[in-house]
This record gives structure tokens, C-alpha cells and sequence, in this order.
């Protein structure tokens, strides 16, 4: 009877626990569908939710001015921690978290320096280092592409590292390189980025890797519409588009988003700052079933000394938010 008491007991406390934590997030533009960045964090929060029985608050930014104002609908009622989705939710976090001290907000991608806030970043120029010398390895025209999402320093970050693992393999490979546009727009725009990618295959180029959210979804349509290859970014992409997707760099946002909820729970959430690279298993490369036969022996060897050789410091790779420079072209 005593067993029986204490196990009431400990149900009890757990479903109050759990009525007790309202986590939150707040995905950007693109919405929580887009295959790639949004999509990535909603797999690592559904993770949670199926392990734990928990669910969570949610709202999706249309236009700009949403950010701010669902940030506050969500602090106001109640939820904890609550999960800001991309760079463009830093100006909004900043003002937000200052008007609630007592909640706990993590921004992915975006750093916010403030006691109530973690912010987490990722070295995307390490896994698109990675992805670059794949890209060398397996081209055969000696021409490759980088489509980019919205002109910021972050997605030059992603171009740079790209360049670098490409001229790493053979420092005579052109690179050619586009961005979509300077407006939230660029990240939704596939056909956009079917344009861009097939002006790049029609250059010459063999392989296109997109860093764009949704439109780059146009870049895979693309090669595989001109019997050409291309690479994905953030979720693994390989089997959108099978037999065509060379690989996808990928960024574990899906881990990021379920270790702050997962921490939230528990009570390890920590402020501050986690800096995510190829050490930390925060990005990467991605080899399954869709891609195999595209990808070598010699091809899975070589990038696998080179992520090693990252690692231990051998490699050196440069970040273009450093100085807003790329030290290749």
C-alpha cells in the first residue's frame, strides 16, 4: 500500500510538473514547414513533445512586426522558456526580455546579451567547408555554384566556408556565387532560386549548394530538372530530391531546440552563449540511402580527414562575420 502511495504521489508531482512548464516558440519567416532551417527546429521540438507528453505554444512570423508582438503574447502568458527562431528576432528579443526579466528566452542564430537570454550560434562555415570539398572532389566541369538566401553577413558566412572547402580540394575550381535578395522574401522564393541555380548550370557549373530556406528548395528542383547536382542545408535534404542531392550541410537546429526545452525542464537552462561547430556534432554532412551513390570512398575518407583535421586545428577555417571578409573568391 505504501508503493502504491508513493508511486500516486510521484504521477501526481509529474503531471503537475508538466501542466507547470509551458515552453514557447516563435518561428520565422518561411514558416515551420520550409524543409530546412524552421522545419529543423520543429523536428527537435516534436522530439520533446512525443518523449515527454508536453506541448508547447506556437506562432508563426508572417511580416516583421509580428516578431515583437507574439514574442510579448507569449512571455504574457506564462510560457517558459520560450524559443525565438532566427537572427531577424534579435531586435524584438532585446526589447521583449528586458520587459520580462523573470522568463527565460533562447535565440537560435543570433547572439542577445542579456542575464535572461542564451543565445545559440553555429560555426556554419565549418560544415560548409566540409560540403566544399565534397563539391571539388565530384565536380567534373571544374565550375560549382553557392545560391544565398537574404545578402547578410551570416549567409557570406556559409558562402565562405564553402569556397574554402572547395579551394582547399583545387584552388583553380570558379566558384560562382548569387544571393536572392536583401529582403525577408529571398528566404521564400524557389523560383527565385531555380533561376539562379540553372544560370549556373547553364554556366558550366555541375554542382549548386543552396543556403536559402525556402527557395533553395528551387535550387534542388533545378538540378535535378537539368540532370545536375546540388546541396542542401540545415535538415538533411537528400531525400527531397533522390539521386540529385550531392549532400546537405547540416546544422543541428533540431538538437539546439530540443536541448532548451529539455533543459527548461529540468533546470539546467543556462544564460549565456553556445557556440555549436564540427567538435560539438552542431553541424556536419549528411550521407544516407538518397545520396550513397554519389558519394565515394575516397570522397567519405578525405572529407572525414579533413572534419578531423578541423577539429584538431590543423585546418583552419575562416569566419567571414569575423571581419566581413572571405580570404578566397
Amino acid at each position: 500500500m505504501l508503493s502504491a502511495l508513493l508511486l500516486a504521489g510521484i504521477i501526481i508531482w509529474s503531471a503537475s510538473q508538466a501542466m507547470a512548464f509551458k515552453p514557447a516558440v516563435l518561428f520565422d519567416m518561411g514558416g515551420k514547414f520550409d524543409k530546412s532551417f524552421n522545419e529543423g527546429i520543429w523536428n527537435g521540438l516534436e522530439k520533446f513533445r512525443k518523449e515527454t507528453g508536453i506541448k508547447y505554444r506556437e506562432f508563426e512570423v508572417r511580416q516583421e512586426a509580428q516578431r515583437e508582438q507574439f514574442l510579448r503574447k507569449l512571455a504574457s502568458k506564462g510560457s517558459d522558456p520560450v524559443i525565438a527562431v532566427g537572427f531577424g528576432q534579435a531586435a524584438a528579443l532585446t526589447k521583449v526580455a528586458q520587459e520580462f526579466p523573470n522568463t527565460r528566452f533562447s535565440i537560435i542564430d543570433m547572439v542577445v546579451d542579456l542575464p535572461n537570454v542564451q543565445s545559440i550560434i553555429f560555426k556554419e562555415h565549418e560544415g560548409s567547408f566540409l560540403v566544399g570539398v565534397l563539391a571539388a572532389m565530384k565536380s567534373e566541369t571544374g565550375k560549382v555554384g553557392f545560391v544565398g538566401g537574404m545578402d547578410i553577413p551570416l549567409i557570406h558566412k556559409f558562402a565562405c566556408g564553402y569556397v574554402q572547402g572547395v579551394k582547399h580540394i583545387n584552388s583553380g575550381i570558379t566558384v560562382y556565387q548569387k544571393m536572392t535578395g536583401t529582403t525577408p522574401a529571398a528566404w521564400n522564393d524557389p523560383a527565385r532560386g531555380a533561376q539562379l541555380a540553372k544560370t549556373m548550370y547553364d554556366s558550366g557549373a555541375d554542382i549548386v549548394y543552396a543556403a536559402a530556406g525556402g527557395t533553395g528548395l528551387g535550387v534542388l528542383q533545378a538540378a535535378a530538372d537539368n540532370n545536375k547536382l546540388s546541396i542542401g542545408v540545415d535538415s538533411n535534404q537528400n531525400h527531397l530530391q533522390p539521386g540529385s542531392v550531392l549532400t546537405s550541410m547540416l546544422k543541428r537546429v533540431d538538437v539546439a531546440a530540443y536541448e532548451v526545452f529539455k533543459t527548461g525542464h529540468d533546470g539546467s537552462w543556462k544564460a549565456g552563449f553556445k557556440i555549436l561547430g564540427l567538435a560539438e556534432d552542431g553541424v556536419g554532412w549528411a550521407l544516407d540511402e538518397h545520396n550513397a551513390k554519389l558519394v565515394s570512398s575516397a570522397m567519405k575518407n578525405k572529407v572525414e580527414q579533413v572534419r578531423k583535421d578541423i577539429i584538431a586545428g590543423k585546418i583552419k577555417v575562416h569566419d567571414y562575420m569575423s571581419n566581413n571578409k572571405c580570404p578566397v573568391q
